[in-house]
Parts: structure tokens; C-alpha cells; sequence
């Protein structure tokens, strides 16, 4: 039986003694040893035992509550091989200490911002010699130990677009660990992502189809409010007609989450950077490209889905009648009908929801993560919602503009509506306020879709057997 054990000196009072962890299957040199004894001051007991509940939480690979003398040391050999990517990241100058300045540019590049006095705090904690630099024995002696938050952890806890799905996948890809990317888990994420998009658009299906009638409908002369859309569409078609177009709707988030997934890694190696985590410009840039890309492949289906959510009952017969129907009397060309307005959505919607995000993020990280960059379910939750809002309230003018362009029908001899004059005509005859038709319908869906995404996504990465959070 081998115990890491844990005294505690108390002034006046006898040495108490904790228990850590126990090992049965004790290795035969190590036989002989009964007891292992670590000594440290009362005041530190709060922060060995935050860590004894992360590193068992983390190395308890048979999942009995305990870590015995083998886990101990892969968590420890792990632990390492992590402390080193990330010093190596912030060692800028690659002379084996980092400075001030180091610390400062490097949490520079990832969005935040600290002054020079609070990088010094940071160094003096760790520092033991005095230099005011970091080696990496001081490095890996505070961190091995310490149940702090780094690059990897804040990546593994602060997931946005694989997790939240709002109907529009114009977000930017998820980074993720290398130790996900090595396991095979970043399939897992993104199959439990796709997941949690279908559940989650299917029970806001009808708020997602009375926006889109009121984007094309709505008017000042038909003036269509929320009740009065939900009646006309059960009374049109019943109670099924509030899912018209979910269907295509659904199918487009396995192809379209593959594809942006693809192009953002073949974007980021185009950049040539070797960074875990890209700075913010850089995953904005990757990012839209990667949706660009993305929505480039799979946009008839965003016409089909919208001819779809508007049809009436025994219009088509199903997704194929509805494309070969657009075919024979349009041409190919009507499939990429708002294929512009949309294109130009991407870069406000990602740039806004990225921003946002990321400032809630890094707000929350410096106030609030003390023993881990773990923000919870309300606060992840909160900042998601907040994040895909304002992306939404910034793109929703292109959104409209796209969904009335790819509803129009082409009538032989008819001009071509363009995006240029649509805009206008909207502006001439409903004012700037019929740039925001449908917009009330689309909020209401944010909040539950956000929630139900999150939930399904949590129980869906169980089954596929994720590390949960």
C-alpha cells in the first residue's frame, strides 16, 4: 500500500495528517517504501487540495475515485508535456526564460490586454531566484502542482461554434487542443456539434419559418405580427406546416461543418502559423474564408430551404420536386440567387459575434478565473447568446436582402432583381425599419436554441465517450 500523505503543521497543535491518494498494485522496487510524505505550510492546504481534486479528476483513468501510484505518474508525464508547449509558446525570444514584455505580447496576441506592473505580478509568483524571468524548472515547479488555467484549458472550456447553434452557421471555427486533435476527439466535438444543430433547429423550426415570412411577406400594408403569422400558417397547411423547410435545413450541417472545418485547418497552414491558439485578426480571417467557402458549397441548399419554408401545401412534393421545379423553370443561375448579400453577411456576422465573444471572454478570465478557465454552464451560456445577437443585429439587413432575393421566382422578360436595388426599394417604401422584418421572431429563437444545442451537445459528447467538462 503506498499513501501520499499530507501534514498540515498547525501553531500549538499536533501535525495533521491527509490522506491523498492509495495504490494497490504497487510497482516491486517500490515495495519497500510504506509512506510518502509531503510537507507544506497551513496556509497553502486550500491549494493542494483544489489540486488533488483536478489531478484525480484528470488521471483517474479507471474511474474509481482514485488515483493510484501509476496514474499519478502518466498524469505527472502528461502534465509536463503540457506545461512545455505552452512555455515554449510564450518564450518569444527562444532563450529559456521569459520576461515581462514575453508575457505581455503573448496574451496580446490572444486578445488580452495587461500592463507591464501586472506581467510583473505574474513573474513574481512563480520567480524563486529573483531575476524577474521565468526558467522552465521555476515553470514546471509552480504549475506541476498548481490547478491553473493556460492556453490548452481555456481552448478545451471555451468552445462557441461547435456547441451553440442559432440556424446560421457563419461563425468561426473552434480552435482545438493538440491533445484533442492526437486522440481523435475533434471528429467527436463536431459530430456531437452537428448533433446538437439538428435537435436544436428542429424545436425552433416555426419562429425559423415565420422569420423568413415576414422577411418576405411582411410590410407596411401587411403587417404581420407573431400570433397572426403562427395562425396563418396553421390554417394554410395545420400543425406540420411550421416545419416547411426544416428538413434541408437539417441535412445542410453535416456537409456545410465538414467543409468549413476542412478549409479553416488548410487556411490556418496557408498562413504558416504552428501556434496552438491564432490571434484574433487571424482566426477572423481564417474563419470568414472558411465560411465563405463553406456557404459557397452548399448554398442551393440555403434556396431550397427558403423556397421550401415558403410553399404552400401541395405546391411541391418534396426537396427533390422543389429543385428539379427551380431547374426546369429557372436555370441553374437561381440557385445562387443572394448569393452576393450573403456572402458579404459573413464577415459583419463572424467579425461582431468573434469580437463580442472574445471580450466576454477575456472579461470574465481576468475577474473571475482563479483555479480554472471552467466558466460554467450560465456564463458560457450567457456569452453565446450575447455574441450571436449582436453578429445577427449587425448582418440581419444582408440576411433579409438574401432571403428576399432567393424567394423571387424569374419570370421570363422580368428584370433581374439586384441586391443594389432591392436595397433601395426597401428603403423607398418601408423605410430603414423593413431592413429588420422578421427580426423579433429570430431573437425569440436565440435563447432556446442556445440552450437546447448545449444540453444535447453535453449528452451526446458522453455517448461518443468525450472528456466532459
Amino acid at each position: 500500500m503506498l499513501c501520499l500523505c499530507l501534514y498540515v503543521p498547525v501553531f500549538g497543535e499536533r501535525q495533521t495528517e491527509f490522506e491523498y491518494f492509495e495504490s494497490k498494485g504497487l510497482p516491486a522496487e517500490l515495495k519497500s517504501i510504506f509512506r510518502l510524505s509531503l510537507l507544506i505550510p497551513s496556509q497553502e492546504f486550500s491549494t493542494y487540495r483544489q489540486w488533488k481534486q483536478k489531478i484525480v479528476k484528470a488521471g483517474d483513468k479507471d474511474l474509481d475515485g482514485q488515483l493510484d501510484f501509476e496514474e499519478f505518474v502518466h498524469y505527472l508525464q502528461d502534465h509536463e508535456k503540457k506545461l512545455r508547449l505552452v512555455f515554449k509558446s510564450l518564450d518569444k525570444k527562444n532563450d529559456g526564460r521569459i520576461d515581462a514584455q514575453e508575457i505581455v505580447q503573448s496574451l496580446r496576441d490572444l486578445g488580452v490586454k495587461i500592463s507591464e506592473q501586472q506581467a510583473e505580478k505574474i513573474l513574481k509568483s512563480m520567480d524563486k531566484n529573483g531575476t524577474m524571468t521565468i526558467d522552465w524548472n521555476e515553470w514546471r515547479d509552480y504549475h506541476l502542482l498548481h490547478p491553473v488555467e493556460n492556453i490548452p484549458e481555456i481552448i478545451l472550456y471555451w468552445k462557441h461554434s461547435t456547441i451553440f447553434d442559432v440556424g446560421e452557421n457563419l461563425t468561426v471555427p473552434d480552435e482545438f487542443t493538440v491533445e484533442e486533435r492526437q486522440t481523435g476527439m475533434w471528429w467527436r466535438h463536431l459530430v456531437a456539434g452537428g448533433g446538437a444543430g439538428a435537435v436544436s433547429r428542429t424545436c425552433t423550426a416555426p419562429l425559423d419559418r415565420l422569420k423568413v415570412l415576414m422577411q418576405v411577406h411582411a410590410s407596411r400594408s401587411n403587417n404581420m405580427c407573431i400570433i397572426g403569422g403562427f395562425t396563418q400558417m396553421i390554417r394554410e397547411g395545420g400543425p406540420r406546416s411550421l416545419w416547411r423547410g426544416n428538413g434541408i435545413n437539417v441535412l445542410k450541417i453535416a456537409p456545410e461543418s465538414a467543409i468549413k472545418f476542412m478549409a479553416y485547418e488548410q487556411i490556418k497552414r496557408f498562413i504558416g502559423t504552428d501556434q496552438e491558439m491564432l490571434r484574433i485578426h487571424e482566426r477572423l480571417l481564417a474563419g470568414s474564408l472558411a465560411g465563405a467557402i463553406a456557404q459557397s458549397s452548399i448554398y442551393p441548399m440555403e434556396v431550397l430551404k427558403t423556397r421550401m419554408a415558403l410553399r404552400k401545401t401541395g405546391q411541391y412534393s418534396g426537396m427533390l420536386d422543389c429543385a428539379k421545379n427551380i431547374l426546369a423553370k429557372e436555370g441553374m443561375a437561381a440557385f445562387y440567387k443572394g448569393y452576393i448579400p450573403n456572402m458579404l453577411g459573413i464577415i459583419p456576422y463572424a467579425g461582431i459575434d468573434l469580437a463580442v465573444y472574445e471580450t466576454l471572454k477575456n472579461t470574465w478570465l481576468q475577474r473571475y478565473a482563479v483555479n480554472s478557465a471552467d466558466p460554467g454552464v450560465f456564463v458560457l451560456l450567457a456569452c453565446g447568446t450575447i455574441s450571436s445577437t449582436c453578429g445577427q443585429l449587425a448582418s440581419y439587413p444582408l440576411a433579409l436582402v438574401r432571403t428576399r432575393m432567393q424567394a423571387q421566382a424569374s419570370v421570363e422578360g422580368a428584370p433581374e432583381v439586384t441586391m443594389r436595388g432591392l436595397f433601395k426599394h426597401i428603403l423607398k417604401t418601408e423605410g430603414a425599419f423593413g431592413l429588420y422584418r422578421g427580426l423579433a421572431p429570430n431573437f425569440m429563437k436565440v435563447i432556446p436554441a442556445v440552450s437546447i444545442s448545449y444540453v444535447v451537445y453535453e449528452n451526446l459528447k458522453m455517448t461518443l465517450g468525450v472528456d466532459s467538462r
